[in-house]
């Protein structure tokens, strides 16, 4: 569900380091040095370091609204809600104005359960945001066992421009929490204000609350039709308890306190992806602390540090999960990622080791095994991965390409072409257009100097399945070279170039095609910039260098080749 636009999120939030960011560093006396560092380590969402600094500075000028503002937001990026809640109160006491401290302190009030506090906050002024302040007093109500004034709040909100599905949907959760299951299914259902968007929580949340009302069938076919025939574990698991007539209960929602975590999850929800900064964080991180064992909310968290580039903290998230969550194998792969993404790539291939003793049917183990022993060249260990993973299949799927691409690539790289070619091959009878696998198998023809008609068509089928893509363009213009087409392939190797402009080897692919046209000050030009771009291996280099020196017909008859010029003439 995207109830509201990014756009329309970013207007009412409006968290952050403005005000810090503006003031020099003379506005902190001798506090300046570890305020310096703490905006730098800010800067870089290094909140751990920044907390660090924040606290040293305070520590020099403990009245200082900025800093304290400051300190809160680092305390709540690094995962620290609760030793951000008293600075929180203490930047209260001053009378200074701060929404990130008014977030930090009606969320504390909502996990102490005190709701009339909250209520009280938000109407002496405290606010979240205008968006998120309608349903917190709406879950607020909720708390306070005021559920028909709540129901006036949600709709409230429903009726604002923009949120209708946002208050709807929790006016549906809000109605289930309190046992109204006929009024959560209608709202659920569209047969209350229209239908509203599926997402994995509304489905999860739609199919308890039809358990509750004795239609297991109905769930069933509700992830049937929302989530195909091959869900993900957790709603496998769902399906086969809803199928074999089992009871679900409704407990995605309990009360107050997890309706308020679940707005926070769907305001953090709607931003991810288009903004990675504080906002988006913010608002997990206050799911996290109402609701710290959610693990849909820990792998938001954990994702959005990703995409910040906070790898151990990331790292520290996905470890929340237990083993016996159905999300745990998600966190797993999630923090196998994060720990190499942080150049710890042997404690991230013993992550995935480890899942795959533990979890030996799962294709998706095994595979991300095999792709990051395939990244780090460990090419004979990626294709025993893939053995391991293609080995699980009980029937032929079009998804299944991809390992037989992925493996195809590590026999190609171990000179196993018999082997690579087949896996090829099969990754084609699976899904036929498939561009990824018809450049490769088509340019691996090319550089084997073999079935050049075929590759050519393949190559040609690729680049119109993605036609802005660079190296499938420049496979074409290099299957056109290979036939002696020189004039045709210019182009091709100039858009290859515009597309993939600081690529070493469609640079050098490039000033072959200038070489082979007559255009020699234009080829010498283009493999001293692919030599800038720093070739993969010292030969790719040494070669290069060899043409500058010599030119290229007498590089390919050194290695044995045909001039080109004869080459042109076969053709």
């Amino acid at each position: 569900m995207r109830p509201v636009t990014t756009r329309t999120l970013k207007l009412t939030l409006l968290i952050g380091f403005g005000l810090a960011a503006s003031l020099p560093a003379t506005a902190f006396d001798g506090a300046s040095g570890p305020y310096l560092a703490g905006r730098l380590a800010s800067m870089e969402s290094d909140y751990v370091a920044a907390a660090d600094y924040y606290t040293r500075a305070l520590a020099s000028d403990p009245g200082n609204p900025v800093l304290l503002e400051a300190t809160i937001v680092s305390q709540i990026g690094r995962g620290a809600t609760d030793r951000a809640v008293p600075v929180a109160r203490a930047l209260e006491t001053l009378g200074t104005k701060s929404q990130i401290a008014d977030l930090v302190v009606l969320t504390d009030l909502a996990k102490t359960g005190d709701f009339a506090g909250a209520l009280a906050e938000l109407d002496k002024g405290r606010s979240a945001g205008v968006l998120v302040d309608g349903l917190f007093r709406a879950w607020a109500l909720v708390g306070q066992g005021q559920m028909s004034d709540a129901t006036v709040a949600f709709d409230k909100v429903a009726a604002a421009q923009g949120s209708r599905a946002f208050g709807l949907y929790h006016k549906g959760l809000a109605l289930a929490s309190v046992g109204d299951f006929e009024g959560a299914d209608r709202i659920f259902s569209g047969e209350e204000g229209g239908p509203l968007r599926a997402t994995r929580r509304g489905i999860l949340a739609h199919a308890e609350i039809l358990s509750q009302l004795e239609r297991n069938p109905a769930a069933v076919e509700l992830i049937d039709k929302t989530l195909g025939e091959t869900p993900d574990p957790l709603f496998a698991a769902i399906r086969a308890d809803l199928a074999a007539g089992k009871p679900l209960a409704f407990d995605m929602v309990r009360d107050a306190t997890d309706g308020l975590a679940e707005v926070y999850f769907t305001v953090a929800s709607a931003l991810q992806g288009e903004s990675t900064d504080i906002n988006t964080l913010a608002y997990a991180r206050m799911a996290e602390y109402l609701a710290p064992e959610d693990a849909d909310v820990l792998l938001l968290v954990a994702e959005i540090l990703e995409a910040q580039g906070q790898h151990d903290l990331a790292t520290q998230t996905y470890a929340k999960i237990p083993s016996e969550d159905p999300a745990y194998v998600a966190a797993e792969l999630g923090r196998s990622d994060a720990l190499i993404a942080a150049d710890r790539i042997e404690a991230g291939i013993e992550v995935l080791e480890q899942l795959a003793r533990s979890h030996p049917g799962r294709a998706d183990i095994w595979g991300a095994l095999g792709d990051i022993l395939r990244r780090q060249e460990r090419f004979n260990e990626a294709a025993a991965a893939y053995d391991k993973a293609i080995a699980t299949f009980t029937a032929e799927e079009p998804g299944q390409w991809v390992l037989y691409y992925t493996r195809g690539i590590a026999h190609e790289r171990t000179r196993d072409w018999p082997a690579a070619e087949a896996d090829f091959r099969k990754a084609l009878a699976l899904r036929p257009d498939q561009p990824a696998v018809l450049n490769y198998l088509g340019y691996s023809y090319l550089e084997r100097k073999e079935n050049y008609d075929e590759a050519l068509a393949m190559i040609e089928k690729a680049v119109a399945e993605r036609p802005d893509d660079g190296a499938i363009v420049d496979s074409l213009g290099w299957a056109l070279y290979r036939l002696g087409r020189y004039d045709e392939a210019v182009g091709h190797l100039e858009k290859a170039v515009e597309l993939m402009p600081v690529d070493p080897v469609v640079n050098d692919h490039l000033g072959d095609i200038y070489w082979a046209v007559g255009r020699t000050l234009e080829a010498e030009f283009q493999w001293k910039r692919a030599l800038s771009f720093e070739p993969d291996t010292e030969a790719e280099a040494a070669r290069i260098r060899r043409k500058l020196e010599v030119g290229l017909d007498v590089v390919l008859k050194e290695e044995g080749a045909e001039p080109l010029a004869v080459t042109k003439n076969g053709n």
